[in-house]
């Protein structure tokens, strides 16, 4: 068979003799370009978040990006609202909002019958509904969640995942929704149970993608092609879930002209998105979190808070197992406090959840912005070298075991290593959020459990099995509280105690603590 050459009609290459060549065949293909002028296929700007939303019916599954009210579609929530026809809607998202904002709005008018969430937090109202049996909730490990998502979108029925196996997640132990009447009365709903497998030696389960009806998405800038433009930490689930439903809504802060967003700067390319409205709705902060202006003095230095605070004192002993250049990621409580005693010359990049790696401390007055905040939900700045980008991302350097360290508060921890941090049944429903994926990979990422010794009741915390619901089995590596700090041999299962705080022995330690332990022949002072 002769060899053929397919070139461009615009071609002025000249064929030059090959050694061997004796004939060709020329194969010319004509490429259409459109006039700049030609008007658009679908026209994809609307005039109104009502207009936009008359499409969504109930029973239909709405994915809401946004991590806290970072990147929320407020517009086109509250457009919702006002749609007193539908009903029976389930919502997917980080979490549900917070005071009149976010999804909550939908669940006082009652449209909401299910949440499919990774996090409640301080939100009672949520809280309280959920535990009298008045909706449904399903509780997702953050990560999970948002993989799940993404999955769909890419044509991808279910995966595997070494979050969330050997706990609650896999067994189906969450109660999707209590019988009328609330928890004393039973559950009505039970937890989806998880199949697994072993690859490798280790535990993962099958997670099932989720498929969204419509996506209401949050951007900075849209055009009129519909490509987005995410600004700074509003990235977060909003990127994922414009890929995923059959009707993707976006509500935009400024939506520009065809040709006017860079393009290597979308986000989002315009083939997933269907709507652009633009977005009414004033920015709002779930927690403004401050620095003292530069040059300020007056008050205790962290040091000098040391003396009275003993989860200052623990914080300043987790500090001390990091070193220059690692990638950490804080969790709540205790934990945020470990930045205020690094050793000297110790820099580290901090990693946030919701989509940051190197994260700064509180800005000042001057400088918050809505769309710069931690997992937490407070305001913080961007170092220099700092990254920004979605939650799939974030999880993926999670769950890959790209962290160093981790270091988390507990409600419990086993001789072990399991750990349990995420919800009291019947009592405390915070949710799972990113826990569970940050101690998925423990032979990669050292997991420190930084917390006090004794319960507010006085009941010992580090336990010979967890009885609350595990956020992960055998993760942890270290145990850091306000009398000891232990060493975990997770393969062996058991505590070796390796230094004790100063005026403490090892009968208080042994009288505090629910299991045995080893003693260390070189048994230090914390």
């Amino acid at each position: 068979m002769c060899p053929a050459l397919l070139l461009p009609t615009h071609s002025t290459q000249i064929f030059r003799r090959f050694k061997g060549l004796t004939s060709f065949r020329l194969y010319i293909r004509h490429y259409a370009t459109q006039p700049e002028s030609a008007p658009l296929q679908r026209k994809k700007v609307w005039s109104s978040a009502d207009a936009a939303v008359q499409d969504v019916k109930s029973g239909d599954i709405v994915l809401s990006g946004g991590f806290g009210l970072c990147g929320t579609p407020e517009t086109l929530i509250t457009a919702l609202s006002r749609r007193n026809d539908v009903h029976s809607l389930t919502a997917v998202s980080n979490n549900a909002g917070s005071g009149d904002s976010g999804l909550v709005k939908l669940l006082k008018s009652r449209q909401l019958d299910k949440l499919i969430i990774s996090y409640l937090g301080g939100n009672k109202y949520l809280e309280r509904m959920y535990l009298d049996g008045k909706m449904s909730l399903e509780l997702v490990p953050q990560g999970t969640l948002v993989e799940r998502m993404r999955a769909h979108g890419a044509g991808i029925p279910a995966f595997f995942t070494p979050t969330g196996a050997s706990t609650t997640v896999e067994t189906g132990g969450i109660p999707i929704r209590f019988k009328a009447g609330g928890f004393k009365e039973g559950v009505l709903i039970p937890g989806n149970k998880k199949e697994y497998r072993d690859f490798n030696g280790k535990r993962y389960i099958m997670e099932p993608a989720i498929a969204g009806d419509v996506a209401f998405i949050h951007a900075w800038k849209a055009d009129e092609a519909g490509n987005l433009i995410f600004r700074h930490v509003a990235n977060n689930y909003n990127n994922a879930m414009a890929r995923n439903a059959q009707l993707v809504i976006a509500e935009a802060e400024e939506i520009v002209p065809i040709g006017s967003l860079p393009p290597d700067a979308v986000h989002v390319p315009g083939i997933f998105v269907d709507r652009v409205v633009q977005a009414t709705e004033p920015k709002v902060f779930d927690i403004i979190a401050t620095a003292p202006p530069p040059g300020t003095t007056g008050g205790p230095t962290p040091e000098e808070l040391l003396e009275k605070s003993t989860r200052r004192r623990i914080a300043k002993r987790a500090a001390q197992e990091l070193r220059d250049g690692f990638y950490v990621n804080l969790g709540v409580g205790i934990p945020t406090l470990v930045t205020e005693y690094l050793p000297p010359g110790v820099k580290i990049w901090l990693q946030s959840e919701n989509g940051i790696l190197g994260m700064g401390p509180f800005p000042t007055e001057d400088q918050v912005d809505p769309d710069i905040t931690n997992a937490g939900k407070e305001t913080v700045t961007l170092l220099p070298g700092a990254s920004i980008f979605d939650s799939t991302d974030s999880f993926g350097m999670i769950r890959g075991g790209h962290m160093d360290v981790a270091i988390l508060g507990a409600m419990q921890v086993s001789q072990a290593g399991d750990i349990a941090n995420f919800m009291i049944p019947g009592k405390l429903v915070k949710g799972i959020g990113g826990a569970m994926d940050l101690v998925s990979n423990p032979d990669k990422t050292k997991v420190i459990v930084a917390m006090d010794h004794c319960a507010k009741d006085g009941s010992p915390k580090i336990m010979q099995e967890c009885s609350l619901p595990l956020t992960g089995a055998r993760a942890v590596s270290q145990i850091i509280t306000d009398l000891a700090v232990f060493n975990v041999d997770r393969s062996g299962g058991f505590l070796t105690l390796m230094e004790v705080s100063k005026g403490v022995t090892v009968e208080e330690v042994r009288a505090k603590t629910a299991c045995d332990f080893k003693v260390s022949d070189n048994l230090g002072q914390m």
